[in-house]
């Protein structure tokens, strides 16, 4: 964590003004004047713990976030930050394995703030096979292996389509969380080739309502849709993070062809 962060009031005036709120929207809804919200946000006053964490959660600020505004107020840290691997979230552990592992012959995967994988069925395993080795190294990272030319690109067949969908959910989350982190590898990933050129234009039947990942896997056509699982009410900053992405097939040949390539593996 950062040991100098800046000056909550400032903070507090940058997470208002990302989300687009008003001193007097904020100050209405956190049951305080605007007059004080003004004074705490140029430095004239200081808030109160729970002032901090009321302001924060009227905000929507993400846990990680809330940690270092306690700290730049004077405050201790409230929430946990472990490894995924500690003790005491061995049963988010399970679960997570089990959730995944449940979702076959469907792909499914565990992925962390940064896109980084947790954990992976056999079904992601089977469909990034083949992929440069380099990108499979830990940490690996979930957006470079779809987006890379070295990784799942050449092999999407809506690739301008998806890549299109994956930079601006990106974009969304950095928006959100505010995270540099994540800011510079939408620069990253932006600079791979976009693809595209001279590919058919793939037609789908989901009417709009998604966009599918149209992927190539040995000699089968597979057709997905994606739905992400969070933790409801999560009070520690790793579980917060925690995201998992389950695959479900788009048509009946994509169900069927995954469940052949489930029984020959």
């Amino acid at each position: 964590m950062d040991t100098n962060p800046r000056p909550i009031g400032e903070q507090i005036r940058d997470w208002r003004q990302r989300r687009r709120r008003s001193q007097m929207d904020l100050a209405g809804d956190a049951e305080m004047s605007t007059r004080h919200l003004s004074f705490i946000e140029t430095g004239r006053s200081r808030p109160s713990r729970d002032m901090v964490l009321r302001l924060a959660a009227e905000l929507e600020v993400p846990l990680r976030e809330q940690n270092l505004m306690l700290v730049a107020a004077g405050f201790a840290p409230v929430y946990r930050e472990r490894k995924l691997d500690d003790a005491g979230l061995a049963v988010v552990r399970k679960a997570v394995e089990r959730i995944i592992a449940g979702h076959e012959p469907y792909p499914a995967l565990a992925i962390d703030r940064q896109w980084n994988l947790v954990a992976a069925n056999a079904a992601i395993m089977r469909l990034v096979a083949g992929v440069d080795a380099s990108l499979l190294e830990p940490p690996v990272n979930v957006l470079r292996l779809a987006l890379h030319p070295k990784g799942l690109a050449p092999r999407t067949l809506n690739f301008p389509e998806w890549r299109a969908h994956l930079l601006a959910r990106l974009a969304h989350e950095i928006d959100l969380t505010g995270d540099a982190g994540l800011a510079d590898l939408l620069e990253e990933l932006r600079a791979y080739p976009s693809g595209g050129a001279g590919r058919p234009v793939v037609r789908d039947d989901l009417g709009g309502i998604a966009v599918p990942y149209r992927v190539r896997l040995g000699d089968e056509t597979l057709s997905l849709i994606s739905a992400t699982t969070l933790f409801g009410t999560p009070v520690d900053v790793t579980l917060s993070e925690l995201a998992i992405e389950s695959f479900f097939p788009a048509d009946d040949d994509t169900a069927e062809a995954l469940r052949r390539l489930a029984v020959a593996s």
